[in-house]
């Protein structure tokens, strides 16, 4: 195929897929449905007692046959009574179904929490597969401290300041403890900046409810410090890693968190502003993804390219992976990790709008598929050739792309923001690797950085009003709306996030880590990079067995 040829495809395709956009955007919006009628009074239902009948339990003798349909198990013998002898009352009957609800929405929380744990395998794989063989064991180890390091940051200091303001949430009984958020009044509003309360998970933080939020918001703080090892792998010193880890997870990450999930200032653009319902990013585009994305841009800035990779001229040279197979079957645990992600962040399967659980692993779904074959056609048509790493981060890209709007959109709308995450993600690593001249062995700035700001703005454009989760969000009475449906505010407080992002966030990374530079620096010796960071760095080789031959270094290169 011809290089003109292949350019005249890709713009009908271009052209193609903007028709696409407008029409389906235009039917949606036409199709939008109108808002519910306004429910009537409430009226308060005559007092009922609990009827013997219904009260009356299954006899021991019953039980003690067997219950293979499972008609004798679950009921009213079940209910924990205040007074045995008297019977189960209307108040006991109350209480278990509160627990049995809040119960649900515990272990949904926390089994979205073990998935999201597990997606650290799968970024090992991915990172360790698209570096070479002499730092495979470097960079598994990478992945595999972080998870210990920013753990105990986020235990010891990180959390009280992301959560520890953010009492109210009904589905997990109310985190009432968490009633500690520090604020700063400007004209006559007062905005959240950190929380003050659940250090070390100590004192009135020691409750259920604060453990499960902890540990589904600590799987959540690891990904987006995992996004950096990446980033910067083959030559990134593992102790500054390691102090870089630690400062990311006690405040980097948990700083904009606080603003966007903890009663911080960014959910307060609806209430404070009249923005929209305030910033919103369901599951963590921006929180997790581009705080991530963005500081792997701020370390790749200080810590330099690695040896080889550009030329004087400032042409790349391509440094190949050394398994693509560790790549493809990284991201499939990556993908299957996101039904953790996604959907969990509703932080329950039970009342408040939570049913909406299965539309999330939907459009979950969709954009994972949609963003694979976007990076797929793209390649094919440019290179002339599908490639197997791009197709991966294709995939990637378009699960982050839906990771902030997946609580808020329709299934077309997954699609098509997969589909331009799919196609970004591929303009962006050229963007980064030709223009920027920054070295990013996995497209990690990419994938995360550039596609999680995809996915904010994609709130702003795509909410389509539908979603109800106990009726407001931020404070604000109603559902996330964007401006396809009619509400131009809401892309204005997405836009906020979007600045704060890069101005902020970006800024703080990049002086924090200047300073760990001129202090112990971040970049291994020349000789430790050429030789492979295995043996100078770990002090073992990752595949032993294996005997490695001299690489050749370009003579003309920086």
């Amino acid at each position: 195929m011809t290089a003109t040829l292949r350019r005249n495809l890709l713009s009908l395709c271009i052209l193609a897929f903007g028709w696409a956009v407008g029409a389906t955007a235009y039917a949606q919006a036409a199709a939008a449905p109108a808002q519910p009628a306004a429910a009537p009074a409430s009226v308060s239902p005559a007092t009922t007692e609990l009827r013997e009948a219904a009260a009356k339990a299954p006899t021991v003798a019953d039980l003690q046959k067997g219950d293979p349909g499972g008609t004798l198990t679950g009921t009213i013998a079940d209910v924990t009574m205040t007074d045995a002898k008297a019977g189960p009352t209307l108040a006991d009957a109350g209480n278990q179904i509160g627990q049995n609800k809040v119960a649900i929405n515990f272990v949904w929380t926390l089994i979205c929490g073990f998935l999201v744990m597990f997606m650290q395998a799968g970024f090992a794989m991915v990172e360790s597969g698209l570096t070479r063989v002499k730092n495979a064991n470097h960079t598994y180890m990478m992945n595999f401290f972080v998870y210990g390091c920013g753990l105990l940051a986020f235990w010891l200091i990180g959390f009280a300041i992301q959560m520890g303001g953010a009492a109210g949430n009904a589905n997990l009984g109310g985190l009432n403890p968490l009633t500690g958020e520090q604020g700063i009044s400007l004209f006559g509003k007062t905005w959240g900046l950190f929380g003050k309360t659940g250090f070390f998970l100590a004192g009135s933080s020691y409750d259920v409810g604060v453990m499960v939020i902890f540990l589904f918001q600590m799987v959540f703080m690891d990904t987006a410090l995992t996004i950096v090892t990446g980033a910067c792998a083959e030559r990134w010193k593992f102790i500054t890693f390691s102090v870089t880890s630690v400062i990311m997870g006690a405040l980097t990450y948990p700083l904009f968190a606080n603003w966007a999930w903890g009663g911080g200032w960014l959910s307060q653009l609806g209430t404070n502003l009249g923005l929209g319902k305030g910033y919103a990013d369901f599951a963590g585009s921006g929180v997790v993804h581009s705080v991530g994305g963005l500081t792997a841009l701020a370390v790749c800035l200080i810590v330099g390219p690695r040896i080889g990779k550009f030329n004087r001229d400032g042409s790349a040279n391509p440094i190949i992976g050394h398994d693509i197979s560790a790549v493809l079957i990284g991201c499939f645990i990556l993908a299957f990790g996101w039904f953790g992600f996604n959907p969990g962040s509703t932080l329950g399967a039970s009342a408040n709008g939570n049913l909406r659980i299965g539309t999330i692993a939907v459009a979950t779904m969709l954009a994972g598929c949609t963003g694979t074959f976007g990076a797929i056609l793209y390649m094919w048509i440019a290179k002339g050739k599908p490639d197997a790493s791009m197709s991966g981060n294709g995939l990637l890209a378009g699960l982050v792309a839906i990771t902030a709007p997946s609580g808020f959109v329709s299934a077309p709308s997954a699609a098509i923001i997969g589909l331009v995450a799919g196609v970004l993600v591929c303009v962006s690593v050229s963007f980064v690797e030709n223009v920027l001249k920054v070295d990013d062995p996995v497209g990690a700035i990419s994938v995360h950085g550039t596609n999680g700001l995809w996915g904010v703005l994609a709130v702003g454009l795509f909410a389509d009003g539908t979603s109800n989760y106990g009726g407001s969000w931020n404070g604000v009475t109603g559902s996330v709306t964007g401006l396809f449906y009619g509400d131009a505010s809401q892309l204005a407080a997405q836009l906020v996030g979007i600045s704060t992002l890069m101005g902020v966030i970006f800024t703080l990374s990049f002086a924090i880590n200047m300073v760990l530079e001129y202090v112990i620096g971040h970049r291994v010796s020349a000789e430790s990079e050429l030789n492979g960071l295995d043996i100078p760095e770990m002090g073992q080789l990752g595949y032993p067995e294996f005997v490695f031959r001299p690489e050749p270094v370009f003579a003309a290169a920086a």
